[in-house]
Protein backbone atom coordinates (compact mmCIF):
# COMPACT_ATOMS: atom_id res chain seq x y z
CA UNK A 1 0.00 0.00 0.00
CA UNK A 2 2.87 2.37 0.86
CA UNK A 3 4.30 1.88 -2.61
CA UNK A 4 1.08 3.30 -4.08
CA UNK A 5 0.55 6.01 -1.44
CA UNK A 6 4.02 7.57 -1.64
CA UNK A 7 3.90 8.48 -5.39
CA UNK A 8 0.38 9.85 -4.95
CA UNK A 9 1.45 12.09 -2.05
CA UNK A 10 4.58 13.25 -3.90
CA UNK A 11 2.51 14.07 -6.98
CA UNK A 12 -0.12 15.88 -4.88
CA UNK A 13 2.54 17.95 -3.11
CA UNK A 14 4.38 18.76 -6.36
CA UNK A 15 1.22 19.79 -8.23
CA UNK A 16 0.01 21.85 -5.26
CA UNK A 17 3.35 23.67 -5.15
CA UNK A 18 3.41 24.24 -8.92
CA UNK A 19 -0.22 25.08 -9.66
CA UNK A 20 -1.20 26.49 -6.26
CA UNK A 21 1.88 28.57 -5.45
CA UNK A 22 4.51 28.90 -8.16
CA UNK A 23 2.20 29.55 -11.14
CA UNK A 24 -0.10 32.12 -9.41
CA UNK A 25 2.91 33.96 -7.94
CA UNK A 26 4.66 34.00 -11.33
CA UNK A 27 1.54 35.30 -13.13
CA UNK A 28 0.91 37.95 -10.45
CA UNK A 29 4.54 39.10 -10.64
CA UNK A 30 4.49 39.13 -14.44
CA UNK A 31 1.23 41.07 -14.58
CA UNK A 32 2.56 43.57 -12.02
CA UNK A 33 5.72 44.09 -14.07
CA UNK A 34 4.05 44.40 -17.49
CA UNK A 35 0.75 46.09 -16.51
CA UNK A 36 1.33 47.66 -13.07
CA UNK A 37 -1.76 49.91 -13.06
CA UNK A 38 -4.10 47.18 -14.31
CA UNK A 39 -2.68 44.58 -11.94
CA UNK A 40 -3.38 46.98 -9.06
CA UNK A 41 -7.05 47.25 -10.05
CA UNK A 42 -6.98 50.11 -12.61
CA UNK A 43 -7.44 52.60 -9.77
CA UNK A 44 -8.11 56.23 -10.62
CA UNK A 45 -6.50 58.86 -8.42
CA UNK A 46 -7.35 62.57 -8.16
CA UNK A 47 -5.69 65.12 -5.87
CA UNK A 48 -3.77 62.40 -4.06
CA UNK A 49 -6.74 60.16 -3.23
CA UNK A 50 -8.26 57.14 -4.95
CA UNK A 51 -11.72 57.97 -6.33
CA UNK A 52 -12.54 54.60 -7.91
CA UNK A 53 -11.58 52.01 -10.45
CA UNK A 54 -11.94 52.14 -14.22
CA UNK A 55 -13.25 48.55 -14.02
CA UNK A 56 -16.09 48.94 -11.48
CA UNK A 57 -19.04 51.28 -11.89
CA UNK A 58 -20.18 53.73 -9.25
CA UNK A 59 -23.61 55.03 -8.33
CA UNK A 60 -24.09 58.58 -9.62
CA UNK A 61 -27.62 59.74 -8.85
CA UNK A 62 -27.26 63.54 -8.79
CA UNK A 63 -28.71 65.42 -11.75
CA UNK A 64 -25.40 67.22 -12.44
CA UNK A 65 -23.57 63.94 -13.17
CA UNK A 66 -23.87 61.36 -15.94
CA UNK A 67 -25.46 58.13 -14.71
CA UNK A 68 -24.28 54.61 -15.46
CA UNK A 69 -26.24 51.44 -16.10
CA UNK A 70 -28.62 50.30 -13.38
CA UNK A 71 -27.01 47.81 -11.00
CA UNK A 72 -28.79 44.76 -9.56
CA UNK A 73 -26.23 43.99 -6.85
CA UNK A 74 -27.42 43.59 -3.27
CA UNK A 75 -26.11 43.45 0.29
CA UNK A 76 -27.37 41.90 3.52
CA UNK A 77 -30.22 43.80 5.16
CA UNK A 78 -28.85 45.33 8.40
CA UNK A 79 -32.26 44.84 10.00
CA UNK A 80 -32.66 41.20 8.95
CA UNK A 81 -29.63 39.10 7.97
CA UNK A 82 -31.90 36.67 6.12
CA UNK A 83 -32.90 39.34 3.61
CA UNK A 84 -31.09 41.53 1.11
CA UNK A 85 -31.41 45.17 0.12
CA UNK A 86 -30.34 46.91 -3.11
CA UNK A 87 -26.69 48.00 -2.98
CA UNK A 88 -25.73 49.37 -6.41
CA UNK A 89 -22.24 48.47 -7.65
CA UNK A 90 -21.50 46.27 -4.62
CA UNK A 91 -18.24 44.69 -5.78
CA UNK A 92 -18.43 42.10 -2.99
CA UNK A 93 -21.63 40.70 -4.47
CA UNK A 94 -21.26 40.93 -8.25
CA UNK A 95 -24.36 39.54 -9.97
CA UNK A 96 -27.23 40.20 -12.30
CA UNK A 97 -30.84 40.35 -11.18
CA UNK A 98 -31.68 36.84 -12.49
CA UNK A 99 -35.08 38.22 -13.52
CA UNK A 100 -36.28 36.78 -16.83
CA UNK A 101 -38.17 38.53 -19.65
CA UNK A 102 -41.52 37.38 -18.21
CA UNK A 103 -40.80 38.79 -14.73
CA UNK A 104 -43.44 41.31 -13.57
CA UNK A 105 -40.90 42.85 -11.17
CA UNK A 106 -38.44 43.48 -14.02
CA UNK A 107 -41.17 44.85 -16.29
CA UNK A 108 -42.35 47.29 -13.59
CA UNK A 109 -38.81 48.51 -12.88
CA UNK A 110 -38.05 49.03 -16.58
CA UNK A 111 -41.37 50.85 -17.11
CA UNK A 112 -40.62 53.15 -14.18
CA UNK A 113 -37.10 53.88 -15.43
CA UNK A 114 -38.38 54.47 -18.97
CA UNK A 115 -41.01 56.92 -17.74
CA UNK A 116 -38.47 58.87 -15.68
CA UNK A 117 -35.94 59.01 -18.52
CA UNK A 118 -38.58 59.94 -21.11
CA UNK A 119 -39.68 62.84 -18.90
CA UNK A 120 -36.05 63.92 -18.59
CA UNK A 121 -35.52 64.03 -22.35
CA UNK A 122 -38.94 64.00 -24.12
CA UNK A 123 -39.22 62.74 -27.68
CA UNK A 124 -35.81 61.03 -27.71
CA UNK A 125 -35.59 57.19 -27.68
CA UNK A 126 -34.15 55.93 -24.40
CA UNK A 127 -30.94 53.89 -24.93
CA UNK A 128 -31.38 50.33 -23.71
CA UNK A 129 -28.36 50.34 -21.39
CA UNK A 130 -29.94 53.08 -19.24
CA UNK A 131 -32.78 50.73 -18.25
CA UNK A 132 -31.13 47.28 -18.26
CA UNK A 133 -28.60 45.88 -15.80
CA UNK A 134 -25.46 44.07 -16.88
CA UNK A 135 -24.65 40.48 -15.94
CA UNK A 136 -22.10 41.56 -13.33
CA UNK A 137 -23.99 44.56 -11.97
CA UNK A 138 -20.67 46.41 -11.97
CA UNK A 139 -20.45 47.69 -15.56
CA UNK A 140 -18.42 50.94 -15.55
CA UNK A 141 -19.27 51.85 -19.16
CA UNK A 142 -22.27 53.01 -21.15
CA UNK A 143 -22.79 53.41 -24.88
CA UNK A 144 -21.96 56.85 -26.34
CA UNK A 145 -25.67 57.22 -27.18
CA UNK A 146 -26.57 56.70 -23.51
CA UNK A 147 -24.14 59.45 -22.47
CA UNK A 148 -25.38 61.83 -25.18
CA UNK A 149 -28.99 61.16 -24.10
CA UNK A 150 -28.14 62.60 -20.67
CA UNK A 151 -26.53 65.80 -21.99
CA UNK A 152 -29.68 68.00 -21.71
CA UNK A 153 -30.22 67.08 -18.03
CA UNK A 154 -26.58 67.60 -17.07
CA UNK A 155 -26.45 70.88 -19.04
CA UNK A 156 -29.52 72.20 -17.20
CA UNK A 157 -28.18 71.13 -13.80
CA UNK A 158 -24.74 72.63 -14.44
CA UNK A 159 -25.87 75.70 -16.39
CA UNK A 160 -23.54 74.74 -19.24
CA UNK A 161 -24.12 74.78 -23.02
CA UNK A 162 -25.18 71.41 -24.44
CA UNK A 163 -22.72 71.55 -27.33
CA UNK A 164 -19.84 71.86 -24.85
CA UNK A 165 -21.01 68.73 -23.04
CA UNK A 166 -21.54 66.84 -26.29
CA UNK A 167 -17.94 67.62 -27.23
CA UNK A 168 -16.82 66.35 -23.81
CA UNK A 169 -18.73 63.08 -24.28
CA UNK A 170 -17.31 62.62 -27.78
CA UNK A 171 -13.79 63.14 -26.45
CA UNK A 172 -14.35 60.39 -23.84
CA UNK A 173 -15.56 57.73 -26.30
CA UNK A 174 -13.30 54.66 -26.33
CA UNK A 175 -13.21 52.56 -29.50
CA UNK A 176 -13.46 48.80 -29.79
CA UNK A 177 -10.56 46.90 -28.24
CA UNK A 178 -8.03 46.18 -31.00
CA UNK A 179 -10.59 47.69 -33.37
CA UNK A 180 -12.80 44.56 -33.35
CA UNK A 181 -13.66 43.44 -29.79
CA UNK A 182 -16.61 44.84 -27.87
CA UNK A 183 -18.46 48.06 -28.62
CA UNK A 184 -17.66 51.75 -28.50
CA UNK A 185 -18.12 52.92 -24.90
CA UNK A 186 -17.78 55.74 -22.39
CA UNK A 187 -16.41 55.15 -18.90
CA UNK A 188 -18.87 56.95 -16.61
CA UNK A 189 -16.37 57.71 -13.83
CA UNK A 190 -13.81 59.11 -16.28
CA UNK A 191 -16.55 61.18 -17.95
CA UNK A 192 -17.74 62.63 -14.64
CA UNK A 193 -14.18 63.44 -13.56
CA UNK A 194 -13.63 65.22 -16.89
CA UNK A 195 -16.94 67.03 -16.34
CA UNK A 196 -15.84 68.29 -12.92
CA UNK A 197 -12.55 69.41 -14.48
CA UNK A 198 -14.42 71.25 -17.25
CA UNK A 199 -16.70 72.96 -14.72
CA UNK A 200 -13.66 74.34 -12.84
CA UNK A 201 -12.36 76.17 -15.93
Amino acid sequence: MLTHLRPALVLLTALTAITGLAYPLAMTGLAGAIFPARAAGSLIERDGRIVGSALIGQSFSQAHYFHGRPSATTAADPADAGKTVPAPYNAANSMGSNLGPTSAVLAERVKGDLAALSAENPGVPVPVDLVTTSGSGLDPDIAPEAALFQVPRVARARGMPEDRLRALVTAQVEGRTFGVLGERRVNVLALNLALDELARR
